[in-house]
């Protein structure tokens, strides 16, 4: 899963406080790369109980990197399914938002612009901010998109001026999210929404793929240290309402199979992901037929 990067901080249990319930006891479930993926005793919330640093994690948000490139590039495959994914995206907002006209929408993490894009065809008054200076750049040259390169605190937004922030896969990449949440809710208008995507690792495959992690070496999508903090439906929803939110709904999908098992073609450099994928292939899919989908959308509101 792209490049590694270095270690920071020993490993162990009681090295770091949970984001969410600020217990410090938590058990280990899963190493990767010299990285342990731990779960909170108290409220079970996912994470890394030693984080890489924020230089080593900026240098994987740039198209430079291996896990970047692609998304600036409209030819490749990973461009053409992330347009995919921007449409899901939009259509999931659309079962909050009614009549799209004029709704001022601020999209954090915004990648390439492809729902930016999207959103602004179907007449949302859109406005980006992405930190990989390449794909921001992409956003602006490209689409034309009002994309600000860095925070949204120092992109010159009024507090309180935006009807609709979303944050798609980029919660759970944050190094202190329950803190960001309250700070999103400032820019958000009274009543406006809050739309999150994010991995669920409650899910069917990821819980029962766990059963074989440790003896592969692999466990997507919680595999670390790509993502801080993996979120089931229920701490994601308790981590937004404890940042000011009202849930106002919740829905699961399935990430990618392609993602979660590789592409055939990949298969013939690696077998044992095609036993892999025809092992767990079924789960992803059945997931959220049965209400355990691998992600989750959740709609929230600022109260007012």
């Amino acid at each position: 899963m792209g490049r590694e990067i270095p270690v920071d901080a020993p490993a162990g249990n009681g090295t770091i406080s949970c984001n969410l319930c600020g217990e410090r006891e938590h058990r280990f479930l899963f190493r990767k790369a010299g990285f342990d993926l731990v779960e909170c005793e108290k409220c079970g919330l996912t994470f890394i109980a030693n984080p890489p640093s924020e230089q080593a994690v900026a240098a994987l948000c740039t198209a430079k990197a291996d896990c970047q490139d692609e998304l600036i590039e409209p030819s490749s495959a990973a461009f053409r399914r992330m347009r995919q994914v921007a449409k899901q995206h939009l259509r999931m907002l659309g079962r909050s938002i009614a009549e799209p006209d004029g709704v001022r929408l601020l999209d954090i993490g915004c990648s390439n612009g492809l729902f930016l894009a999207e959103a602004r065809a179907r007449g949302y008054d859109v406005h980006g901010t992405e930190i990989s200076p390449e794909t921001a750049q992409f956003a602006r040259g490209h689409f034309g998109l009002r994309v600000h390169t860095g925070s949204y605190e120092f992109a010159g937004f009024d507090k309180g001026s935006f009807d609709v922030v979303t944050l798609f896969d980029v919660t759970e990449h944050l190094p202190d999210p329950s803190a960001e949440l309250n700070r999103i809710r400032e820019y958000i208008k009274p009543g406006g929404l809050l739309l999150q995507s994010t991995p669920n690792i409650d899910g069917l495959f990821p819980r029962l793929s766990f059963t074989l992690a440790n003896r592969l070496d692999y466990w997507p999508h919680p595999e670390p240290p790509h993502r801080r903090y993996q979120f089931s439906v229920r701490t994601i929803r308790l981590m937004t309402e404890m940042a000011g939110f009202e849930t106002y709904r919740t829905d699961q999908t399935r990430i990618g199979l392609g993602y979660s098992f590789d592409l055939p073609k990949e298969w013939r450099k690696r077998p044992k992901m095609l036993a892999y994928a025809a092992l767990f292939a079924p789960t992803a899919v059945i997931g959220p037929w049965i209400g355990r989908g691998d992600w989750v959308y959740l709609a929230a509101r600022r109260p007012g």
